[in-house]
């Protein structure tokens, strides 16, 4: 998963890390040293992902616990599976590698992929169960979970203090009371959301429990037809029916947090780092900007939320899997774990961490929606799907534009289908 790291203008701030490793532990095991020296362990990471204060301490605990040679290697996003691909096939893979979450079961069935069950046995007992999901294929433990993301409301204070909204819904009715509050005002777009928001329509769907596939016989198949996800639809419209923005396009067309920084609009769905885009095109905006959950039906449980991130997986032809399992004790670690938390903003792999978000106003309103949160559908055939031009999108403009939940998805499902049918 792609992000940005923000360092200067408060709106995900980087604090300071620690030098330990383990799980509440000193990191001065010393078990294995004398069987590692001599070698180097080679870590593929990607763009953006390790702070150079998480990269510094995590090398120095490594090399101090096995006497071996940590080399990071870091990669960019652009070409990165194809790259990975061959990297896999070759004599000499990387040892641990970085892996998108949607990605991860691609690379499992195909056997790229260790087999790392016993370790999750040993490191992996509380992990968030939401968050682990991806690395999990047919039972078998084929990665570890790493960082993630989410979608949280990025609001401007002012417009809503304006029309009398002192404080962050905590519920769905809240916000609609929120925004219908703003609108009657009359002096701001009460939310931004263009027709082909798919990432926070897929949460939605994960909210509504929908599935988008279905098994038939040995294949899959389109399941849009779902009456819930007409559901999740008729709730992405109520959102919609607020905003002028337009119906056959995204969130990036044009970028929603250059919309927001103009100053006449309540709220947008988005990831915490999309504020310091509206800051550089509007830095004025930057003291009137909030964040709160994406609100559910309740209070104490949020809206889903799709959840993007990263993985950390072991090559399957890496000739140094004992090495790599160490690395992965040390890098997964509480200690360091949180410390990632605390430098990049992310949501660690645990709830017990989340505590290391303390300040970080962005990254604490996503956490909360960790526990809900899902992915798009954890197939290989799923990735034909999202290329553009996206049936999924076609047909949430189709139901905007006034078709019905069944008329919308019987205007695209051939085209799903055919796309679920590619061979990978």
């Amino acid at each position: 998963m792609k992000r940005k790291l923000i360092a200067a203008i408060g709106v995900v701030g980087m604090l300071a890390g620690v030098a330990a490793c383990g799980s509440g532990d000193d990191g001065d095991a010393k078990t294995g040293a004398d069987g590692f020296k001599g070698q180097t362990l080679t870590v593929w990471a990607m763009d953006g992902s390790t702070p150079d204060g998480w990269t510094k301490d995590v090398t120095a605990a490594f090399e101090k616990k096995t006497g071996a040679k940590l080399k990071f290697e870091v990669q960019q996003w652009n070409g990165i599976q194809q790259k990975l691909t061959t990297a896999l096939s070759e004599a000499n893979p990387p040892d641990v590698f970085e892996i998108g979450n949607t990605h991860t079961p691609a690379y499992a069935e195909t056997g790229g992929l260790a087999d790392l069950t016993d370790l999750k046995k040993e490191i992996g007992a509380d992990w968030t169960e939401s968050l682990n999901e991806s690395s999990v294929v047919d039972g078998r433990q084929y990665a570890a979970p790493w960082y993630f993301a989410n979608r949280v409301v990025i609001y401007n204070k002012s417009v809503f203090k304006e029309a009398g909204v002192t404080a962050p819904p905590k519920t769905r009715d809240e916000f609609f009371a929120a925004l219908d509050a703003i609108k009657a005002k009359g002096k701001a777009e009460p939310v931004y959301l263009p027709g082909q928001n798919w990432y926070f329509f897929d949460g939605l769907l994960i909210g509504k429990g929908a599935d988008l596939v279905k098994k038939d016989g040995d294949k899959w198949v389109s399941n849009l037809a779902d009456p819930k996800v007409g559901e999740a639809m008729a709730l992405y419209k109520k959102y919609a029916d607020y905003s002028k923005a337009p119906k056959d396009k995204d969130e990036a067309t044009p970028q929603q947090a250059d919309v927001f920084a103009k100053g006449k609009t309540g709220a947008f769905f988005g990831m915490g780092w999309e504020a310091a885009t509206a800051i550089k095109a509007n830095p004025a905006i930057e003291k009137e900007i909030g964040y709160f959950t994406i609100p559910g039906d309740t209070a104490d449980k949020p809206e889903g939320v799709f959840l993007g991130g990263s993985n950390l997986a072991v090559a399957e032809g890496s000739e140094k899997k004992e090495l790599a399992k160490e690395f992965l004790k040390i890098a997964l670690s509480d200690t360091f774990e949180g410390q990632l938390a605390k430098e990049g903003g992310v949501i660690p792999n645990k709830d017990a961490l989340q505590d290391q978000l303390a300040g970080n106003a962005a990254a604490e309103a996503a956490a909360p929606a960790a526990k809900v949160g899902g992915t798009t559908p954890l197939i290989p055939e799923w990735a034909a799907v999202e290329n553009a031009p996206s049936p999924i999108k076609a047909y949430m403009t189709a139901f905007l534009n006034g078709k019905s939940h069944a008329e919308a998805a019987a205007q695209v499902e051939g085209e799903f289908n055919k796309r679920l049918a590619q061979k990978q």
